[in-house]
């Protein structure tokens, strides 16, 4: 009989597949399609086809915009919000409006057209790890940003429209609302326990035989959620309680970047590189404390689309059981 599972932070329901589960071998991931790099933006000598760099991290002192980067850091060419101007908050009979203001970056992970995520070495994964917290800590220097989203998109399903590896980080001027859902739950599990629902999640996830922990090192413990949205979907949580993302030091950036490191060549194994996306879940800047939540990355292959009944009713089917993937996972040798 399949299982409903509720999620203990935001509520939400899932039917989880212990019926007749899916192996890995009955989904079919999305292999790249590679375009070539002779017009890509983001390669090594390309740097005139794109926007005037942010930042860059290089081994040595270069000139800004030319070759030899390691990881580059440009204004979005067609920005979904843009950073001049003024909020102008105004009501149009119910409805409220305001101005298009925040900023929209792209973070370059490597200037190697075809070498993803998984190809990298932990030191290369740890110099684009140590570029989102660089960005993370000087853009909430701009009062009107609420909110700082960093995100990957790999592959078309994913919602990539270049394939050279590479992340986004939007500055938005209010909450999303999926954030302040996970805000409010992990508020309202604090009020009444008076603890963190992610620590406790962590301590239970070990003492219950880690038949849900993918991989460990010293800093981050990664799982398969007992309420899994999406199969093989993976958490990776800081064992330090830290409700910033930007607050990470220098040793959690390495292991971070090995727990990474591990996830995404485990995945690209068991199932031929599939497309994917992670978010950095992390609590708001320049408003009140929401010192009671703890950031993570949730990192979500698409091996399945969300049809009409996850958009109708808020559920979501999942078809292999998070204690299924987590063995896959763990077990296959990379």
């Amino acid at each position: 009989m399949p299982e409903l599972r509720k999620d203990p932070i935001v509520e939400r329901w899932v039917i989880v597949n212990t019926e007749k589960p899916y192996t890995s071998s009955d989904f079919q991931g999305e292999a790249p399609v590679w375009k070539g790099e002779e017009n890509c933006p983001f390669c090594n000598g390309h740097e005139q086809l794109t926007p005037p760099e942010i930042e860059a991290v290089r081994d040595a002192p270069a000139a800004r915009n030319t070759p030899g980067w390691k990881v580059r850091v440009v204004p979005n060419k067609f920005p979904a919000l843009r950073i001049e101007g003024e909020l102008d908050k105004r009501g149009v009979g119910m409805f409220d409006r305001l101005n298009g203001i925040g900023a929209h970056e792209v973070i370059v992970d490597n200037p190697q057209h075809y070498k993803g995520l998984g190809e990298l070495s932990v030191p290369e994964i740890g110099c684009m790890v140590g570029a989102y917290r660089s960005r993370s800590l000087d853009l909430r220097k701009d009062r009107r940003f609420k909110y700082l989203l960093l995100f990957k998109n790999v592959g078309a399903s994913a919602g990539a429209s270049l394939e050279h590896g590479h992340s986004q980080l939007i500055a938005l001027p209010m909450i999303p609302k999926n954030v302040h859902e996970e805000l409010m739950g992990t508020r309202r599990y604090h009020g009444y326990h008076e603890r963190c629902i992610f620590c406790d999640i962590i301590s239970q996830e070990k003492e219950n035989g880690g038949e849900r922990i993918v991989f460990e090192n010293g800093d981050f413990l990664t799982i398969c959620p007992l309420s899994s949205r999406f199969s093989f979907e993976v958490w990776i949580l800081p064992k330090r309680h830290n409700h910033d993302f930007g607050y990470i030091n220098d040793a959690e950036i390495a292991s971070l970047s090995s727990a990474l490191s591990e996830v995404i060549r485990r995945l690209n194994k068991i199932f031929n590189v599939p497309a994917y996306n992670y978010i950095i879940h992390t609590a708001p800047v320049n408003t009140e404390a929401f010192e009671e939540y703890h950031w993570h990355i949730e990192i979500m292959p698409k091996l399945t689309r969300v049809a009409g009944f996850e958009w109708g009713s808020g559920f979501y089917l999942v078809q292999t059981p998070p204690e299924m993937a987590a063995k896959y996972l763990r077990e296959i040798t990379v």
